[in-house]
């Protein structure tokens, strides 16, 4: 396992050889630009580790677009040899993270999928500030959730979005005013 973390060219040529389409690489070419922006503006993030797994957290899709997307692509991150800081952030991307009732119901391989490293956390919050290629609120999610009756991680969705808001200095909503709803991607043609 290295422990170079990859950069952009490396990572969007990850997610072709795996197979992930041109849709999916937009989408996270879109959380990157959202995950970058908020890892610049707290202190001690790390913003190369979130980049990277910004832009290979739906890595999995490329073999499965239901929740197990998250554990596959955990498995072919790993499986690349890349650092295991990637390989977790991809894992515990889903929502603001699945807990263990979560990953009971939902039939998913035992393991860990809540975000704990501010890293992890950022990623995790990103990809909720994206729907496909548009930037949107953290409403936005919450409400797709509380909808499925999925009210538990609405209720994570909204403290995370909270607790990532008071590290950046203010409501992370802003977003879509700083990028815009459909940002200028730097990791794609």
């Amino acid at each position: 396992m290295s422990t170079r973390i990859p950069n952009d060219t490396e990572c969007v040529d990850l997610l072709y050889r795996a197979g992930c389409k041109r849709r999916v690489i937009v989408h996270c070419c879109t959380v990157r630009a959202v995950a970058e922006e908020i890892a610049k503006g707290i202190s001690n993030a790390d913003v190369q580790l979130v980049i990277a797994g910004a832009l290979l957290h739906d890595i999995g899709r490329s073999v499965d677009h239901s929740i197990l997307h998250a554990s596959i692509g955990a498995d072919i991150v790993k499986g690349y040899g890349l650092p295991n800081a990637v390989v977790e952030i991809v894992r515990k991307h889903t929502g603001a993270g699945l807990d263990k009732e979560d990953v009971r119901e939902l039939q998913l391989p035992p393991g860990d999928y809540m975000p704990k490293t501010l890293e992890e956390k950022i990623v995790a919050h990103a990809d909720n500030l994206v729907s496909d290629n548009k930037v949107v609120t953290h409403r936005h999610s919450v409400e797709k959730l509380r909808n499925k009756g999925a009210d538990r991680g609405a209720d994570r969705i909204e403290a995370l979005h909270w607790e990532l808001s008071k590290l950046y200095g203010m409501d992370l909503d802003v977003m879509v005013d700083i990028l815009g709803e459909y940002p200028k991607l730097k990791c794609i043609d």
